[in-house]
């Protein structure tokens, strides 16, 4: 990712999940809806960003917006540190699958 503790960091919030919840099935299905939860977050400020409910109209800014997604990218990195071994490693080998993948001209 961007920092060199990006998973060390992601790797501490999985072990206090685990002290506190431990990780059985349940709790990883739990873990892996908490995403739907963040998704919705970042609906719900950019349609604020867009002003697009006339009863609320402007709450949030485009600020906001990158702060949600940045819960959804932590909140998926810590999905995926709790069923992988070594999830750097593994979504690095996707991210190069994705852009091998995708063609980049139209």
């Amino acid at each position: 990712m961007t920092t060199p503790d990006y998973w060390p960091t992601i790797d501490g919030l999985v072990d206090w999940l685990d002290a506190q919840n431990g990780r059985p099935e349940p709790e990883l299905t739990l873990r892996i809806l908490k995403l739907s939860e963040e998704v919705g977050e970042v609906a719900e400020a950019w349609i604020g960003v867009l002003g697009q409910n006339p009863r609320k109209g402007v709450t949030h800014r485009r600020v906001d917006v990158a702060d949600e997604l940045c819960d959804v990218i932590v909140t998926a990195s810590v999905a995926l540190a709790s069923i992988v071994e070594d999830p750097g490693a593994h979504f690095d080998k996707k991210l190069r699958q994705i852009a091998a993948a995708r063609p980049r001209t139209p």
